[in-house]
């Protein structure tokens, strides 16, 4: 459902433009409830959002700036973080200034409760629904499910390689897709990495004997695991110099389907840190039941069912 994206995906688009371009216009857009987005430029000393919508300003109060402020459940970082970003919003009345002059009353709190009934409670887990990437904490990623609605993908369900931060793998604004794992007291739960493909799909992508690029992504005492893609790692031998999160050229000396195992030799390293957030997604639109990482020749199974 378009009207239900992440905020930013309408702002910009032919139908949101003529809907704000007047009076009449928006007069029709609050008598049916429609969802609208338009730049927020102020969030004042009592954070109302003041909303440009071209023809006019809007104002979105305090109490209306999204699900669970007026109970305290969400902060008003919420609110201030919005400054010079798109805000979905309802219109729900009209009104003089006290210089006479018309704006409008809107709801991002509105739009997020229909977003939340029409859109996410129909939602079950396994379904893959595109997200965008909201800010990035030691812990996970967190981002926009749809109409500002936040959602955590935590660190370990990112990908299969380990990253030391979700920044390794994402950036701030970036559209991804994402997994619905569980619901939680209303809360959407989601994960990634079953979206990257599995060990053999990875696997496939490279031969024996062929000398490619890596990221380093840990260092061991007894090695160095060096990532492929997302979901796929190899090991090295130790050397001295040798940071996680520099780019090395790696020779694959070894590809091993039922150990799950790539064995590498470290052929050179850049200086630099290098942070590749191009995905390759194996499974792009649908529903997933049941998702098997290993190999059907591994004695170790990872997988990860939905219900």
């Amino acid at each position: 459902m378009k009207e239900y994206q992440p905020e930013g995906f309408l702002f910009g688009t032919p139908e949101n433009t003529a809907c704000l371009s007047s009076y009449q216009s928006l007069s029709e857009c609050r008598k049916t409830e429609k969802i609208l987005e338009a730049p927020c430029i102020v969030c004042n000393s009592s954070h109302d959002l003041v909303v440009d919508l071209g023809c006019m300003r809007g104002i979105i109060p305090r109490e209306e700036g999204a699900l669970g402020i007026s109970e305290g459940r969400t902060k008003d970082i919420a609110l201030i973080s919005r400054v010079n970003k798109p805000v979905c919003f309802v219109v729900t009345d009209f009104e003089r200034d006290e210089n006479g002059i018309i704006r409008a009353i809107l709801s991002r709190k509105m739009a997020q409760e229909k977003c939340r009934e029409n859109y996410i409670k129909n939602l079950t887990p396994g379904d893959i629904i595109p997200v965008r990437v909201t800010h990035l904490e030691q812990f996970g990623c967190f981002v926009d499910v749809g109409c500002g609605i936040p959602s955590l993908i935590p660190i370990d369900l990112i990908s299969v390689s380990r990253i030391s931060h979700p920044a390794d793998r994402f950036s701030v604004g970036q559209d991804i897709l994402a997994v619905v794992k569980s619901f939680e007291d209303d809360k959407i739960c989601l994960t990634h990495k079953e979206l990257l493909g599995t060990w053999e799909q990875n696997a496939a992508l490279f031969s024996q004997g062929e000398t490619v690029t890596g990221i380093v992504r840990s260092i061991e005492d007894y090695g160095v695991f060096i990532e492929l893609t997302p979901n796929l790692a190899g090991l090295a031998e130790p050397r001295d110099d040798i940071k996680v999160n520099q780019r090395a050229g790696v020779y694959i000396k070894a590809i091993i389907p039922e150990k799950m195992k790539i064995k590498l030799i470290i052929v050179n390293a850049a200086n630099t840190e290098y942070h590749n957030n191009e995905l390759n997604y194996f499974i792009k639109t649908g529903h997933i039941d049941r998702w098997d990482y290993s190999s059907e020749f591994s004695q170790k199974q990872i997988r990860t069912v939905f219900d």
